[in-house]
């Protein structure tokens, strides 16, 4: 390569700006990962040694694996990954089946209300969870899901905010050549399913991402609707990890944690790639 055409430093800025980003960059680095670096040490560390507290140190001394064999013994983590699983497989299909249909009717400007129903979208993602949870319960009681696997899934079946990202994401495809396939003599359903989906794919898999980590780490609305063990997600049933009846070893509880979140770090590691190009072309657009 020529000299000339080599980048120089000054290209990505000033010494002291570039220092003060990389600084940065490690600050969050730091606060992000952080945490769950010092969680997967935490849970390799042997019984002698302490987790929390002065004598505590990062690195464990003597690195075990027995506190995974021990969430193993104690819990019935297969179970719980079933189940976890069966919730995350209804919630993804359900989530694409109507987010893109949805969407695609929301981007159609043929048809009277189409704002009204994106503003009545749009602020329903103003109300948090908490405000609706006693009612949603109600409805789960009343349909008689409790202590069901189904009761779990029902609530999110559809998202307000994947419905709008797929109307943006369909938004972006060019109106002419929507009427290039209308000359064509191609039908409503030929040209979304083989011009818009193809044309949506990143936003497709943003929407495949958040429903698989909103379905996996659910918590609370679980701890509310489940009641037997053998019907308890992943997240819910280690959380017994922590009652006394185990005995409540830190590092059993650190283990546990850790193997609740590998499904999620390795889902967003193989699709990074295609999870920010997705955010950018489904961007929420009026």
């Amino acid at each position: 390569m020529p000299r000339s055409l080599m980048p120089r430093w000054r290209d990505y800025g000033r010494p002291r700006e570039l220092v003060l980003r990389y600084l940065l960059l490690l600050f969050v680095l730091g606060i992000t990962v952080g945490p769950l670096l010092w969680q997967f040490l935490a849970s390799l560390k042997g019984t002698g040694e302490d987790v929390f507290g002065e004598n505590a140190s990062l690195l464990p001394h003597d690195p075990t694996l027995r506190a995974y064999r021990e969430v193993f013994e104690q819990v019935p983590v297969a179970t719980y990954i079933w189940n976890s699983l069966f919730v995350v497989v209804l919630s993804v299909t359900s989530q694409l089946l109507f987010s893109t249909t949805a969407g695609y009717m929301l981007s159609k400007p043929a048809w009277k209300g189409r704002r009204a129903v994106w503003v009545l979208l749009a602020a329903s993602m103003m109300f948090p969870f908490e405000s609706i949870m006693v009612s949603l319960f109600l409805s789960i009681r009343d349909l008689g899901l409790v202590d069901s696997l189904v009761g779990v899934w029902l609530p999110g079946f559809v998202g307000a905010i994947n419905v709008l990202l797929m109307r943006g994401a369909f938004l972006a495809v060019p109106r002419e050549i929507e009427d290039s396939a209308m000359i064509d003599g191609a039908g409503e359903w030929q040209r979304f399913r083989h011009l818009y989906l193809p044309s949506a794919w990143g936003a497709i898999l943003v929407v495949v991402i958040n429903t698989f980590i909103a379905a996996w780490d659910d918590f609370l609305w679980p701890l509310i609707v489940l009641r037997s063990e053998a019907n308890m997600t992943l997240t819910l049933g280690l959380s017994r990890l922590q009652s006394s009846s185990f005995g409540y070893d830190q590092r059993v509880v650190m283990a546990g944690s850790v193997i609740s979140i590998v499904p999620v770090l390795v889902l967003f590691f193989l699709t990074q790639r295609w999870f920010y190009k997705g955010v950018s072309a489904g961007a929420v657009k009026l």
